[in-house]
């Protein structure tokens, strides 16, 4: 059945976020009905065409459930990463959760590389040059938009 296990059994907060370029960091926390003895299992696939993968590295709560987990070399394709929680008890049935993301909306990118300034004294002010940052995926640098914020003139 689509909706086994018990109400309120499933994870809630749900969240990933990919950081430093190719590390993706994803945490939860536990459903409001979920017995004690739960324990949850992250899998995720980048798209239809790969292999579904679980969680290597799980982050645990103090009582040693799975509240989160860290994914290494991940890549952002073009296509939705479609994400499964699921659980287990000896006491009852655990609901799954699961969501389709576009990873490259979940990127928390680097700063700008080389940033160089070089200011004149005559009426020409300053030229302030830069990179744009590193990225797990291809953009062009057309995509990104900068803000500058002078603080002391």
């Amino acid at each position: 059945p689509l909706f086994a296990g018990m109400n309120g059994s499933a994870i809630k907060n749900f969240s990933c976020v990919i950081y430093n370029i190719f590390l993706m960091n994803c945490s939860w926390q536990a459903g409001r009905n979920a017995p004690a003895d739960t324990q949850y299992f992250l899998y995720w696939q980048k798209s239809r065409d790969e292999e579904e993968m679980e969680c290597e590295l799980y982050i645990k709560d103090e009582n040693h459930r799975n509240m989160g987990c860290i994914f290494q070399n991940v890549s952002i394709g073009i296509e939705k990463a479609y994400f499964l929680v699921n659980g287990s008890s000896k006491d009852s049935l655990i609901q799954f959760y699961d969501e389709y993301t576009d990873l490259y909306k979940i990127e928390i990118l680097t700063a700008p590389l080389n940033v160089t300034v070089l200011c004149t004294r005559d009426s020409a002010g300053c030229i302030i040059t830069w990179r744009p940052p590193l990225t797990s995926h291809m953009v062009k640098a057309k995509c990104f938009q900068y803000e500058i914020s002078i603080q002391n003139k």
